[in-house]
């Protein structure tokens, strides 16, 4: 039982780097000389790298939100579940945990998804290393707050 749970910790302490890499790395789209986050757009000139801030657009505040959510939920569940760990009746599940855990994956999805459609249709970009990390952190997210569902605490 205990190396379940140190799994279960481990993988949920994976989610939460790979949600703070996404969110925060610098290249959810790359385009030649261009790359682009959530929060800035990046170009390479003259031997120098100049940003800028991203667009305003409420399609891309909804994403930085969306994605904002999704690692305090995240946060807060890794929190909830240390929380139950130690003060949760033998037998008992982890519910609360997983409803954060789950909610965290539903708006990490939502946030890919509207990047995906939403993005510029520019033939020289491609998505990036930090959306795809965020559409791996969406189903690890899910399958967590499953196993959270789904386990029992024993002493």
């Amino acid at each position: 039982m205990l190396l379940i749970l140190l799994g279960v910790l481990v993988m949920h302490l994976i989610i939460l780097i790979l949600l703070i890499v996404s969110t925060a790395a610098s290249t959810w789209s790359v385009g030649g000389d261009k790359t682009t986050d959530l929060w800035y757009t990046c170009k390479n000139s003259n031997g120098g790298y100049h940003c800028k801030p991203a667009i305003s657009e409420d399609w891309l505040q909804a994403v930085q939100a969306l994605m904002i959510l999704s690692l305090l939920f995240c946060f807060f569940s890794l929190i909830a579940f240390l929380f139950q760990l130690f003060k949760l009746v033998k037998g008992g599940r982890f519910f609360f945990t997983a409803i954060f855990q789950i909610l965290a994956s539903v708006f990490v999805m939502c946030a890919a998804i509207i990047y995906t459609v939403m993005s510029p249709d520019d033939e020289s970009k491609k998505f990036g290393y930090a959306y795809v990390l965020a559409w791996v952190s969406f189903p690890l997210t899910l399958i967590s707050g499953l196993i959270y569902i789904v386990l029992r605490k024993k002493e």
